[in-house]
């Protein structure tokens, strides 16, 4: 597969997204133009629609130092301006972490964040909201040549005093030792902790995001690039050299950095065997070649236990002359286009089958719970139009009979609302209590003592029963709130069974909200820093800049994970009794319709076959209703009940 068209695939997803946004905008106006909305379904649907307009395709390459992995970014991705447009010639390895990306409203920059801000006790995250924190320097996208000279800063280093470089977590004394260098007064060290990239390429237009990630070094230096910046990218290229295969130093990476938040799912996971070029030999046969190759695919294989399928020999090198000279024999020889389709097809369709289910998940209920009703005053109505016409409406007795049923069945909608707001006030109660103990406070609290505790603490060991002190006040925090949980979900199944029960109301399996993913992922996240800790360099765990920085990532982690299950028992309480209130506004309609429609016969002087007539023109803005969110949900790919 050509570039082109892996370019042509980015393009085709992008244009689904913008369907897909398109059809739930429909949707939403469908809602407000037939008065089902509220405002839970609101911002449902305003979530959906902002997290599909600011999605990414993100693609994060991990290599140790020299396997070429920013010469594979060049030639997958920007052969088209004609130059090695980011450094990656012999002794030019990138020194910090990258990122690329389309910032529509910040034009093209890179901003580069300096080395010393390591010392300071603010994460990346916070750090990016911060621009004037960066250096910037501002790219000519019509100038390929003033960009590369540009991006030759990525590599700019500097010396600093051994004692800097210590407590930044960039010096290793054994290391130096095993290379010879003792006692040096000066360390060479990168100038950058991180690099910003914006600039209006097509692919990154289209939501495409990079992430490079340079060597152990980095990867064990910035707790936040292992335990938050990897695991939100769709796919991950480990980066080997074909001439050297698994080094034990690219065995540490793919263990305690790439497979470290999967949980032994390498799904998203692909092996590129880089610079097979210096496996080429004039004087070995063709089958010779072939043979190593599969070797070394078999063996890396076994050595990171993934299938062969997902191991892609190439050389970067060569696909890119090729790319820039148009030479289709050398490209077809670099073997690049099997790890293009692999991007363009698996990954693109993973991410494909992500959204759709994440659709599903968060507004599947609500187009069921609009297909139904929709369906629902149809038939009613449809029933009630039959039943009339086998009235005879020249006997007042009968008319005057039809019109007492009907406001027998108005005073049974009143006590129903009634019913209703009593049951919400009780509810209300019950999911205030849930709410409240995910309260900020308490998280902060606990928090907050943890990290006092922390700083006083001299020895990695101390740093460690602390946060694992701190991991068990939130287990039990979240323990007091299972008890809540159970109780909430039996009232609220209750109350949908009475309505069911007492009123004849159609039978809503009722959405409940659980406290269990949050547990798992409270424990993923102190394993994954367990490991991460134990896994590092034993500089690294020697470095308190370095540890503190690593429990603060699982501080803001533990928080965020807290701070979203307020966020979702406050949205699950504030919606989980509308389909309720949406069936009792429902049925109050076709019981004013009823009687609007025996009044108006009531009261007409024309036929009885008019009057059937006109009823039956009512019932076409209700087909209508029908078939425009019938559209919209073919257009947005669900599957409905019913």
């Amino acid at each position: 597969m050509r570039n082109m068209e892996f370019k042509e695939q980015m393009h085709e997803y992008s244009l689904w997204r913008a369907k897909l946004i398109q059809s739930i905008e429909m949707y939403h106006q469908w809602r407000n133009r037939y008065g089902t909305n509220d405002p839970h379904s609101t911002e449902t649907l305003l979530t959906i629609l902002n997290g599909l307009q600011s999605d990414k395709i993100t693609l994060a390459f991990v290599a140790e130092f020299s396997r070429g992995k920013t010469e594979l970014i060049n030639a997958l991705f920007f052969a088209e301006t004609g130059i090695r447009l980011l450094p990656s010639s012999p002794g030019r390895t990138t020194m910090s972490p990258t990122e690329l990306f389309h910032d529509e409203q910040g034009g093209s920059y890179i901003r580069l964040l300096n080395i010393e801000s390591r010392l300071e006790d603010i994460s990346l995250i916070e750090l990016k909201k911060n621009p004037e924190r960066w250096f910037q320097i501002d790219l000519d996208c019509n100038s390929p040549t003033q960009m590369q000279e540009a991006f030759k800063e990525l590599v700019a280093t500097k010396l600093v005093d051994r004692d800097v470089a210590d407590k930044l977590g960039l010096w290793n004394e054994r290391e130096a030792a095993e290379q010879g260098i003792i006692n040096p007064e000066k360390i060479e060290v990168p100038c950058w902790r991180h690099a910003l990239i914006s600039f209006p390429h097509p692919l990154l237009k289209q939501g495409l995001s990079i992430l490079d990630t340079p060597g152990l070094n980095a990867l064990g230096t910035e707790p936040e690039l292992t335990l938050s910046m990897l695991p939100t990218a769709q796919a991950i290229i480990f980066v080997l050299a074909a001439d050297t295969g698994v080094t034990k130093s690219d065995l540490d990476m793919w263990h305690n950095h790439v497979c470290l938040h999967r949980g032994g799912n390498k799904q998203g996971l692909a092996v590129v065997m880089n610079k097979i070029d210096a496996m080429w030999d004039d004087l070995a046969s063709e089958n010779g070649y072939e043979d190593s190759i599969r070797s070394q695919i078999k063996t890396s294989a076994l050595t990171l236990k993934v299938s062969e399928d997902v191991i892609f020999p190439v050389s970067a090198k060569q696909a890119l002359l090729a790319k820039v000279k148009t030479d289709t024999n050398l490209l077809e020889k670099s073997r690049l286009a099997a790890l293009e389709n692999y991007l363009a097809n698996d990954i693109l369709k993973q991410r494909k089958d992500i959204l759709l289910g994440t659709i599903t998940r968060d507004i599947g209920f609500l187009v069921n719970e609009s297909f139904n009703l929709t369906r629902s005053s149809l038939t009613n109505a449809m029933t009630q139009l039959e039943e009339f016409k086998k009235v005879d409406f020249q006997n007042q007795d009968m008319t005057g009979k039809l019109m007492a049923e009907t406001r027998d069945r108005q005073n049974l909608y009143l006590a129903n609302v009634e019913n209703f707001q009593a049951s919400r006030r009780v509810f209300s109660v019950q999911a205030q209590a849930l709410i409240d103990s995910f309260a900020k406070e308490k998280v902060d609290e606990i928090i907050k003592t943890t990290k006092h505790d922390m700083a006083k603490s001299l020895t990695t060991y101390g740093m460690k029963q602390n946060i694992r002190k701190l991991f068990d006040d939130l287990r039990d925090l979240l323990q007091d709130s299972v008890d809540i949980t159970n109780e909430t979900q039996r009232l609220v199944k209750a109350i949908h069974k009475k309505f069911k029960d007492e009123y004849g109301f159609k039978e809503i399996e009722p959405q409940l909200f659980s406290i269990k993913q949050y547990q798992i992922e409270l424990e993923q996240i102190f394993d994954e820093g367990e490991a991460f800790r134990t896994s590092a360099k034993t500089t690294m765990s020697e470095q308190s800049i370095v540890i503190n920085r690593l429990y603060s990532t699982l501080i803001a982690k533990a928080r965020n994970i807290l701070r979203q299950a307020h966020a979702d028992a406050t949205t699950w309480s504030n919606g989980v009794l509308t389909p309720l209130m949406h069936q009792i506004k429902d049925h109050k309609k076709q019981i004013e319709s009823r009687l609007q429609m025996l009044r108006k016969i009531n009261e007409s002087k024309g036929s009885i076959v008019e009057n059937i007539a006109s009823l039956e023109a009512e019932l076409e803005p209700l087909k209508r209703q029908r078939d425009e969110l019938a559209i919209i949900i073919h257009a947005m790919q669900l599957d409905v009940d019913g």
